[in-house]
């Protein structure tokens, strides 16, 4: 089989899908491709941010679990997740943005040789900008061309995503045996490893940490993140991996815009394989993607119904001008 690709997409939970669309689409200048519901909770939202064009390895998606409680944060967790921008220059522009806007932020800080801006949403969602200045790998996307940021300094992608472990040897083991991801710096209990291509769109950075407690899952916390496969082809393979190494795993999941696999590898780490497509063009024009609320096929039937269960929510902005903002 075929290595992994590199990073798929991140899904988090947050405390309101209104303001999680206001934050990602008018505060960091992400385009929301699809607005669905999730498949195995059809009461519930699942929003994806992404690129210009939805491509693998850019989106970030959401749940509003009604009534979840808020998460802490703590050890064994996916804690953080990375973006992507061009250049350290646009770190100084996302600075001086999230200044204007109240974004509670950090600075801009070194980690493993690169520049990244650490930065918080609402929830207490932790995120950070991560620049290409020097980066070598993974081709990142193409940021939207009709969102708030001017393209010099947009969002492009996922950068390393951030774990923290109570058992850093055995998160080694199954990061490099299982994934054959590899271990290329280490900065005091960081750990940064890197699979396929590497780069900052094929990295995930596991922090040693049996000090917290333990975290718990919430509202302002990761769900789970997946990994790019090419194909169902290769989705296959994995099954037959997982069977091999005794991995217990869901088996392939049609989620209609791609083929998922997942397995949880640590206490509350769930990783997901999911394949490059289809993608998320083939269901609406490119024109108005996420705007209006999308059901794969096999959930159309309940379409009356679940329009009940989910309130509605106004994304529609191809009959907007979004302005450039420079400052």
């Amino acid at each position: 089989m075929e290595g992994l690709k590199g990073l798929h997409h991140i899904t988090a939970i947050t405390s309101s899908a209104e303001k999680n669309y206001e934050f990602f689409t008018y505060v960091l200048g992400m385009r929301l491709v699809k607005k669905t519901v999730n498949q195995d909770d059809i009461q519930t939202y699942h929003l994806f941010f992404a690129d210009d064009k939805g491509s693998a390895g850019t989106d970030m998606t959401f749940f509003d679990f009604p009534g979840i409680p808020k998460g802490s944060h703590g050890t064994d967790e996916i804690f953080r997740s990375s973006f992507r921008v061009p250049s350290d220059a646009a770190l100084d522009y996302w600075v001086k943005r999230f200044d204007r806007l109240d974004v509670k932020h950090e600075g801009i800080q070194d980690l493993f040789g690169k520049k990244v801006l650490p930065f918080v949403d609402f929830d207490d969602q932790q995120y950070q900008l991560v620049s290409d200045e020097h980066d070598e790998g993974v081709a990142s996307g193409t940021p939207w061309q009709d969102g708030p940021i001017p393209l010099e300094y947009a969002i492009t992608g996922l950068g390393p995503l951030h774990i923290r472990v109570s058992e850093f040897d055995r998160m080694k083991m199954i990061l490099e045996r299982v994934y054959v991801f590899k271990e290329v710096d280490q900065n005091d209990s960081l750990y940064l490893f890197e699979v396929g291509e590497g780069g900052n769109g094929a990295q995930v950075i596991i922090e040693h940490n049996n000090q917290l407690p333990q975290a718990r899952q919430g509202y302002g916390t990761v769900h789970h993140a997946a990994f790019r496969v090419a194909d169902e082809t290769e989705l296959m393979k994995w099954v037959d991996w997982y069977s091999n190494i005794k991995l217990p795993n869901s088996g392939v999941v049609d989620r209609f815009y791609f083929q998922s696999l997942y397995a949880r590898v640590a206490p509350q780490i769930l990783f997901e394989l999911a394949t490059d497509g289809p993608g998320f063009m083939g269901d609406e024009p490119y024109e108005t993607l996420g705007e209006n609320l999308a059901l794969p096929p096999f959930l159309e039937n309940q379409r009356e119904q679940i329009e009940q269960k989910v309130r509605h929510i106004d994304t529609v902005r191809s009959t907007k001008t979004i302005e450039k903002e420079y400052e």
